[in-house]
């Protein structure tokens, strides 16, 4: 039921962003303007990667938990336990970076669990601190790697649950101990080719 809900999730941000392509390639030979920007694309995505987190934290995690069913946990994989809602987002993005579409996602923090997760260059770091500052700012612009462009935006991630600052704030790695719910605990990176 889960692997539906992404499934489904990723279909639409494709389909957006194939959409998106598709008109704006149509209006440049029609010599027309795009019908969709880049930054509304970004936000139909982020938007449906919101949906699916927050009900899997809401529905699948803290209903399992509450119910003492099934844990949640960082070592879930070795335990039949079930992925943390951060890692379920992380894994649906290397599953949609896998598709080949050029559309990627990822969690990114100024105080990460993981070295891996905090940010990978100045945009990152620039746009995880703007967000941080004011959660209400999307940090978005087009960046070049190699000879492609890409469309990039960070949106404030926040604690949504307690499952998310007990976890956080209880983890022998985390630089921060102090979250508390709706807090901003980082950002969701959304990245896709731009022409």
């Amino acid at each position: 039921m889960i692997r539906k809900g992404v499934f489904w999730g990723t279909i639409l941000a494709v389909f957006a962003l194939v959409t998106y392509v598709g008109l704006s390639s149509g209006a440049e030979e029609a010599g027309g303007e795009a019908c969709i920007s880049p930054e509304e694309v970004a936000d139909y995505v982020h938007t449906v990667i919101e949906a699916d987190r927050t009900l899997y934290t809401k529905l699948v995690v803290q209903r399992m938990q509450d119910h003492g069913k099934v844990i949640a946990s960082q070592h879930w994989k070795g335990r039949g336990q079930l992925p943390l809602p951060a890692q379920m987002l992380l894994l649906a993005g290397l599953e949609v970076e896998g598709m080949g579409t050029g559309l990627k996602y990822r969690l990114a923090s100024l105080w990460p669990l993981e070295e891996e997760n905090g940010p990978a260059t100045d945009f990152e770091r620039t746009g995880l601190q703007v967000v941080a500052d004011d959660p209400s700012e999307v940090y978005a612009g087009t960046i070049k790697r190699g000879k492609l462009r890409y469309f990039k935006a960070i949106y404030a991630d926040k604690a949504v649950s307690k499952a998310c600052v007990e976890c956080h704030n209880g983890h022998l790695l985390s630089p921060r101990r102090d979250y508390k719910l709706n807090d901003v605990m980082g950002g969701v990176i959304v990245s896709f080719p731009v022409q």
